[in-house]
């Protein structure tokens, strides 16, 4: 495995458990339990099809971490970093969102996008 590899494995890690931990958030909000206000309330919590935002980077940071070991297919790489574009890109989207729409704080949801655009730049190197 090299130090690339390695770095894109971290990375899906780190945003699989911010993932994970905004997915329970968005739970318990549907559930009403969740009393503070916070970004899962947003519309823009579910951009795509009305599935939560934090299920999708879940499903997308696995992925892109079982993927990783089949980047020499180079159908698998391409699909990949097509992937990590569109996502970066929805990071874009969300991180305007947090700070000119909802205002908010959230360091989960930064730590997502952060992640995204660092996949990106990981996966546009050949």
């Amino acid at each position: 495995m090299t130090i690339v590899h390695g770095a894109l494995l971290l990375l899906c890690a780190a945003g699989f458990v911010a993932a994970l931990h905004m997915e329970r958030r968005a739970r318990l909000a549907r559930r009403g339990e969740l009393r503070e206000e916070s970004v899962v309330h947003s519309p823009r919590a579910r951009v795509l099809l009305g599935t939560s935002n934090a299920a999708i980077g879940a499903f997308y940071y696995a992925a892109l971490a079982a993927a990783s070991f089949f980047f020499s297919v180079p159908a698998v790489r391409t699909a990949a970093l097509t992937a990590a574009i569109l996502a970066a890109l929805l990071s874009l989207y969300l991180a305007y969102s947090l700070i000119f729409v909802t205002r908010m704080t959230c360091r989960y949801c930064w730590t997502a996008h952060v992640v995204n655009w660092t996949l990106l730049a990981l996966l546009s190197v050949p």
